[in-house]
């Protein structure tokens, strides 16, 4: 018998399991994604003058956005919805990744997955309102009130849409860090003692992130790294509650 003839290895058939099963949770979210579109597609229109608000506030009264290319004003609405729906779904999609990696974990990490996963959803629309109803109010107008009197303001509505999507990914991401500190501290990835000592790295990393995600001024880049800083330290006190115990840190810190 050759060796392409041999029958898979029982190592081979759990790792085609394992794609079977991503394929599987992969086709569910993208469904519940995709329900959700559907749902949503009658208000595409409505979908994206309310994302557009915060700018038109801050233009000239009669302004209105450009749409250069020939579909644009059907295809921003579309990607817009999609985004949303995204959001929407985002639930469902987490378990859906919680469910593929759940088997691998211990019983007291499995007890973790609704907590997780509901304070995730939370914080990361936090962010988002956040960047929408505080930040967006300030950076548009202060960059509108630079324009000169000469120069007709009227951005494109797909350099917008992509201003605002990197913006919101930035932002709900940034209001995930109390989270990823006391997951940190409690699967005994960091002490709290660590994670003082960190803070100054952390200080410099947020205005670094701020610089890299948000307009290059300092008040967009203070709006996300102040609220990055103080998420750090939220997550610092909340690691003291519900962090690793501290009967299961002294053995471990003893056997080292």
């Amino acid at each position: 018998m050759s060796t392409s003839d041999a029958p898979p290895t029982d190592q081979e058939q759990s790792f085609l399991s394992h794609l079977i099963e991503l394929r599987q949770r992969l086709v569910r979210a993208s469904v519940a994604v995709l329900i959700v579109f559907v749902g949503m597609t009658p208000f595409m229109r409505n979908i994206f003058d309310y994302l557009s608000q915060p700018l038109m506030s801050a233009l000239p009264e009669g302004t209105k956005l450009l749409a250069t290319g020939v579909i644009t004003p059907f295809m921003v609405p579309l990607k817009v919805t999609l985004f949303c729906a995204f959001v929407v779904a985002l639930p469902y999609v987490l378990y859906q990744a919680w469910a593929f990696v759940a088997p691998g974990l211990y019983r007291h990490e499995k007890r973790f997955a609704l907590p997780i996963i509901a304070s995730s959803v939370m914080m990361f629309l936090l962010g988002m309102s956040y960047c929408y109803f505080v930040v967006f109010g300030f950076v548009f107008k202060f960059i509108a009130g630079f324009a000169p009197a000469s120069v007709n303001v009227a951005p494109d509505i797909e350099a917008y849409f992509s201003f605002v999507l990197g913006m919101f990914l930035a932002f709900g991401l940034t209001f995930e860090v109390p989270i990823i500190v006391v997951l940190l501290a409690r699967f005994g990835i960091a002490s709290i003692d660590k994670l003082k000592a960190a803070r100054p790295y952390v200080v410099v990393g947020a205005f670094i992130v701020a610089a890299i995600f948000t307009p290059p001024d300092v008040l967009s880049q203070m709006l996300l790294a102040i609220p990055l800083c103080v998420l750090y330290e939220l997550g610092i006190q909340l690691a003291r509650f519900f962090g690793r115990p501290r009967a299961e840190v002294e053995p471990s810190e003893a056997a080292s």
